[in-house]
């Protein structure tokens, strides 16, 4: 399951999501968070007089970036996924521990030049492999694994990574049985005309279609792609859904239309 900062804008939303996740894991389920944070840090990096700089999406990470970002993740909204799944009687364990993290990277070389003619984006990482052992050893008693989009390069160093691109690789490299994204759209749109177009079940050849054509974009695009990346991967199948509706992770897993969108093979 991963969601971003929007879900946690609303606590009403923030902690319908966490119930449903701990009663997953009650009744025998093996869910994983993966958590995003990225308005967050771009607020943060701001109060600290540092302006965020984007190139073809991806945050500039020099060392003091990469600390902010470190912080806002772990010190401030993993703690509080782990204060409040705690507090549901589950256990929130944050795979990462400021020096070593199950979730592997190598520095991600842009390509193409940005305006100021450099490809060096810093400390943003390409995923490379997970502990699968790790994650399965924590995934055991009543342990909920809480994954921040950091990860370990092969000298020990630290890597700022999309958290998207995280969810899917884990779910990949788990064969997970599902990839859910948390989002605040009803799931994917196939008709821009008609806002509330939302269908509840897309095949891989046709959000391929609707990427090419355009209708899939903004802030859509990457985790459609991460989607169809889960399934190439291994997942069985890979959901959008609106975090706002009140048990919406059960509602699209446990019924049959759905309250979102889910891509299959």
């Amino acid at each position: 399951v991963k969601f971003g900062g929007s879900a946690m804008v609303n606590i009403k939303t923030f902690q319908s999501i966490l119930q449903d996740v701990v009663f997953m894991k009650a009744i025998g389920m093996r869910p994983i968070i993966v958590h995003g944070g990225g308005p967050y840090i771009s607020s943060e990096m701001e109060k600290r007089g540092k302006k965020p700089v984007f190139v073809h999406g991806y945050r500039v990470t020099d060392e003091e970036t990469l600390e902010i970002a470190i912080d806002v993740l772990i010190s401030q909204i993993g703690k509080l996924i782990i204060n409040q799944i705690n507090e549901m009687g589950a256990k929130g364990v944050c795979v990462w521990d400021r020096k070593k993290s199950p979730v592997k990277a190598k520095k991600f070389v842009c390509e193409g030049d940005d305006e100021s003619g450099t490809n060096d984006l810093g400390y943003v990482g390409e995923l490379t492999e997970i502990e699968c052992e790790r994650f399965n050893n924590l995934c055991e008693g009543d342990n909920i694994p809480i994954v921040p989009p950091i990860a370990e390069g092969a000298g020990g160093e630290n890597f700022n990574v999309n958290a998207d691109i995280v969810a899917s690789f884990i779910a990949s490299s788990l064969k997970a049985e599902k990839l859910v994204f948390i989002s605040n759209t009803h799931g994917i749109s196939t008709d821009p005309s008609e806002p509330e177009s939302f269908t509840s079940t897309l095949h891989e050849d046709e959000v391929h279609k609707l990427i090419e054509s355009k209708i899939i974009s903004g802030g859509m695009l990457p985790k459609a792609k991460a989607c169809i990346s889960s399934l190439m991967g291994g997942v069985r199948k890979a959901h959008i859904i609106d975090g706002h509706i009140p048990h919406s992770l059960l509602l699209e897993i446990f019924t049959d239309k759905g309250i979102g969108t889910q891509i299959i093979v």
